[in-house]
């Protein structure tokens, strides 16, 4: 039994698939088939059910997985442990982060990080919370950047920042008038959201559940953008919940239509979210920082007890 033995009926246990799992660890298809039958003959036990579409672990198949993914961890702690007794901070960090927090985060940490670590290769993909979640169990990412808590005991979080929801208005709308808003000011029907599935358009109908009502609307525009919905207010009528981050680089103008809320202000918090027996903890450790460098200093400033926080 070898270490590469067990990478591959990991791997083969998180696609599903001999040709993408033997693509994944950069092997040709005969060669992850060849090794994976001979662990299996070695253990005298079939891992794998091949006569069903995609495969799936056996149940004794299963059982050794899990113990598979135990000690290919372990195994990484090794490497983990020689890289932090080396001053140069190198690897790769595989990081996951939600939509609605990437294109208004992640451009200024980037930069930053890479010139202070030059040795590190960042992989980073947008992906909705419950794909991120997922790949964090398989080992596919390092760690996410998400709205918390998640509740799930298999994961840590480790909170960086809380950001606020403010309130973007058409200029018709008749909360101009007002400087300051309370959630209560919110009507449901003239609120612009994101698509099912994300987790800040649950937020936000937490936000405004109370205006709600069963009103047929003229017609419905779903969207996967933020951006989008900035547009979708300033040609139309109505409003939007936008998080902070999102009007940074708002002009006056753009400015002059947002309201933030009474205290305490709706908002979410952002952590980074990873394995409960994560690894890298040295690149996670600087990815933190970066991040916290990068934001407002109202924001890192915020206290918890100072906002309404809404959860999914």
């Amino acid at each position: 039994m070898t270490l590469v033995q067990l990478e591959y009926i990991v791997a083969l246990d998180t696609y599903r698939s001999f040709g993408i799992a033997a693509e994944k660890c950069f092997v040709t298809q005969p060669t992850m088939s060849m090794q994976v039958q001979k662990l299996e003959e070695e253990l005298g036990v079939k891992l794998f059910d091949r006569s069903k579409q995609p495969i799936t672990p056996t149940e004794i198949g299963a059982e050794v997985l899990e113990q598979a993914r135990n000690i290919l961890k372990e195994s990484y702690k090794l490497k983990e442990l020689i890289s932090n007794q080396k001053s140069v901070v190198s690897g790769e960090l595989r990081i996951g982060i939600i939509p609605t927090m990437a294109p208004y985060l992640m451009p200024k940490v980037i930069s930053a990080f890479m010139d202070k670590y030059p040795d590190v290769q960042l992989v980073i993909w947008e992906y909705m919370t419950d794909q991120i979640i997922h790949e964090l169990k398989n080992g596919l990412l390092d760690c996410g950047i998400l709205s918390t808590p998640l509740e799930d005991k298999s994961l840590q979080e480790i909170p960086l920042f809380y950001e606020s929801f403010v309130a973007y208005l058409s200029k018709s709308s008749p909360l101009m008038g007002k400087k300051n808003l309370m959630p209560s000011d919110i009507n449901l029907d003239d609120l612009w959201l994101l698509n099912e599935g994300h987790c800040m358009r649950n937020q936000i109908l937490n936000i405004c559940k109370r205006k709600k009502s069963d009103d047929h609307k003229p017609f419905e525009y779903n969207t996967d953008s933020v951006e989008t919905l900035k547009r979708m207010v300033e040609m139309n009528n109505g409003i939007t919940l936008l998080p902070e981050l999102s009007i940074s680089d708002f002009t006056v103008k753009q400015l002059d239509r947002v309201r933030y809320f009474k205290s305490p202000e709706p908002s979410r918090e952002i952590s980074i979210v990873t394995h409960r027996n994560f690894l890298k903890r040295k690149l996670i450790m600087a990815l933190e920082k970066e991040i916290l460098d990068a934001i407002p200093k109202r924001m890192r400033n915020k206290n918890k007890k100072e906002i309404l926080e809404i959860y999914s």
